[in-house]
């Protein structure tokens, strides 16, 4: 819904509310689009849309949905394997009627790992624990895939109706984020960006807390010149002015509702709640500085609504992130190299295999990227880009849409990150804004890559803005037929984006001989036990296999981000000790040829065995660890069921494929 009367003559930009803006009040104030349907209509419509977000949502998984429990995103294994053991993880907690805890040596034992400073998923995986518990963690992690397209659009749609966004504008503008190159990349193993549905409503929110909402008592259209412009509710049917309320309970209600959407995102996806506060500041600069005397009457009721956020946080998660900066296995820095996860300029305009509309030739400059299938997020397609540049031309006098431009660019030219990369070329002599941020705290963490996300939410919104406000400046015009010819245009510029269904293939099955091994060794709980092969960031196979049956209770090695010695970030913690692979290689060398455990060696990069440890060092590393037991995938005459009988005599139990020693 929508309504704005003519444009603004005010130098100022003065705005209506947020985001179609007018000034000036025609002699007869226009009735909004929703005032002449009846409300029924709009419930239908907005079905309707939601509908088709969840149909688009089951078209782009449906490979998934084939075998929901099974079946997994192509191109990102060790990732998908990582989120499965999360899962597990939170639905045991949540089986023992408790919730997961924070520092854990269910993975990486004895040392344990940090969760709050992994990808742990962990509001998402308490809610689905039913699900996990009953079906596996790979169901569980299909809805999540499937939610986090049909949910993301939803949540954008749901903000910009309440913004008063028209139907059909607020309808598209859903569909470009929801399902935007930059989630559907995130779609391959990286779930915790992929959900990207609580980003929009936490931007709502916080617009609602720091400009302000208009008072009940007055109709909302427009504020005078120089006010800021609101967050309105959509449903109002009249035009008026706006009174800004500085009252208390509403900035305490406003502020509630961010600290909630605050806490669910920490719980979430962390990263992805920085980048989205980040885009909350650019746009609240924007619209401040757009309108400085209303900016600063509104400071009071701002800093009271964004203390009782604040409040409600550290009330629910304040414990959490007192664990994560302060408790067992802090770190500092990145765990990634600097300027390799970075936008390629090229990367904007150049489609991947997973668009509709693509070519052989940029499939393959697409899939030379250097971070990867799920990195590649920067696309847009030239149609997009330049409507988007024709909106931010002709609309720059609106804040709204000058904060939504502001942010594009900014959070577009920050993905590129330190030095630019064009066509796979770096080009470290040129220094971009990146390269003066990523070493700081907490922010140095995120990666360049990943602001995408949020310019993607920031380019739908500014592409419905646009849509509206040129139908109304079209609208005057005898021919019926311009206003829909914007829609029309509209579209088109979006066709690029369009996405194929997500690629899938089978998870790796379970050892036969698996459960019945473990059962026969008889361990305690909370056991820790070596499994070969030993997982590590680059062979998740045993993190896939506990996933799928909670058992054993303890594993030695993982994949995991956690502290070396001297506290620094990395993937793996202090890595791989000469043990942990000198099995692998043995475990590599006696698989047959072909299958999914060779596909997986092989693409953990794992060489025929080497020299053998010292045997001081394979005693030191087994004193470190302290296995209750240890569990081989092998047989007794390959060379590493031959090595393992060398060090621990006959096995306690043999079982299919699986080889047990209790020690």
């Amino acid at each position: 819904m929508s309504s704005a009367g003519p444009r603004s003559a005010d130098p100022a930009g003065a705005s209506g509310q947020f985001p179609i803006a007018n000034a000036r009040q025609p002699a007869e104030p226009p009735r909004s689009v929703a005032a002449d349907r009846p409300l029924a209509a709009n419930r239908v419509g907005t079905a309707v849309v939601l509908g088709c977000y969840l149909l688009g949502a089951m078209l782009v998984t449906w490979r998934l949905w084939a075998d929901p429990a099974s079946r997994m995103v192509v191109g990102n294994p060790q990732d998908a394997d990582q989120f499965a053991w999360y899962l597990r993880y939170a639905a045991t907690a949540v089986a023992d009627g408790r919730f997961p805890a924070l520092v854990t040596s269910a993975l990486n034992a004895p040392q344990g790992v940090n969760v709050m400073w992994n990808t742990s998923l962990l509001l998402p995986a308490v809610l689905l624990s039913p699900v996990t518990l009953l079906a596996g963690p790979q169901a569980s992690l299909t809805i999540v895939t499937t939610v986090g397209f049909a949910g993301s659009a939803a949540s954008l749609f749901w903000v910009l109706r309440r913004w008063r966004v028209s139907l059909g504008a607020a309808a598209l503008a859903g569909a470009v984020y929801g399902f935007s190159p930059a989630l559907l990349h995130a779609a391959i193993g990286h779930y915790n960006l992929q959900l990207a549905i609580l980003p929009p409503l936490i931007v709502d929110a916080g617009l609602r807390v720091v400009v302000g909402r208009p008072s009940p008592v007055a109709p909302v259209s427009g504020p005078p010149a120089g006010e800021l412009p609101s967050v309105a509710p959509a449903g109002g049917a009249h035009s008026g002015r706006a009174r800004w309320p500085s009252r208390l309970p509403v900035a305490v209600r406003d502020g509630c509702r961010l600290g909630l959407l605050v806490t669910a995102q920490i719980f979430t996806g962390e990263e992805l709640l920085l980048l989205t506060g980040l885009a909350g500041l650019v746009a609240v600069a924007v619209l401040a500085a757009s309108c400085p005397r209303a900016a600063v009457r509104r400071t009071k009721p701002a800093l009271v609504g964004l203390a009782v956020a604040a409040g409600v946080t550290l009330a629910l998660a304040g414990r959490a992130l007192w664990v994560q900066f302060l408790g067992p296995l802090t770190q500092h820095g990145s765990a990634f190299l600097p300027d390799y996860f970075v936008n390629d300029v090229s990367g904007f305009v150049t489609p991947s295999r997973q668009q509709l509309f693509h070519s052989a030739a940029s499939a393959a400059a697409a899939a030379r990227y250097q971070g990867g299938p799920a990195e590649y997020l920067a696309y847009l397609g030239w149609p997009l880009i330049v409507a988007l540049l024709l909106v931010t031309a002709a609309c720059w006098r609106h804040p709204a849409v000058r904060a939504a431009a502001l942010t594009v660019i900014a959070f577009e030219v920050l993905s590129l990150g330190g030095h630019p990369l064009v066509s796979g070329v770096s080009h470290p002599g040129v220094n971009l804004p990146w390269h003066w941020l990523e070493n700081l705290p907490v922010l140095g963490s995120a990666l360049p890559t990943r602001m995408s996300i949020v310019a993607d939410g920031a380019a739908a919104t500014l592409l419905a803005l646009g849509i509206d406000l040129a139908r109304k400046r079209l609208a005057g015009i005898r021919s019926g037929r311009w206003p829909a010819a914007v829609t029309a245009v509209a579209v088109l510029a979006c066709l690029p984006l369009v996405p194929r269904p997500l690629a899938s293939a089978e998870v790796t099955p379970l050892p036969a001989g698996w459960s019945a091994a473990i059962s026969a060794l008889r361990l305690a709980p909370g056991a820790r036990v070596l499994v070969v092969p030993v997982p590590t960031p680059n062979l998740t196979l045993a993190m896939r296999w506990q996933a799928d049956t909670g058992h054993p209770d303890a594993l030695i090695g993982g994949y995991f981000t956690g502290p070396a010695w001297n506290g620094h970030a990395y993937i793996g913690g202090n890595g791989v000790t000469a043990t942990a692979r000198y099995l692998n290689q043995l475990w590599f060398a006696g698989l047959p040829p072909g299958g999914q455990s060779a596909a997986a060696a092989a693409g953990a990069g794992l060489a025929p065995p080497g020299t053998a440890p010292t045997p001081s060092a394979v005693r030191a590393d087994l004193t470190a660890w302290r296995p209750a037991a240890v569990l081989a995938v092998t047989t007794p005459d390959s060379p590493l069921g031959r090595y393992l009988r060398h060090l621990f005599g006959p096995p306690t139990t043999q079982s299919g494929t699986v080889m047990g020693w209790r020690l």
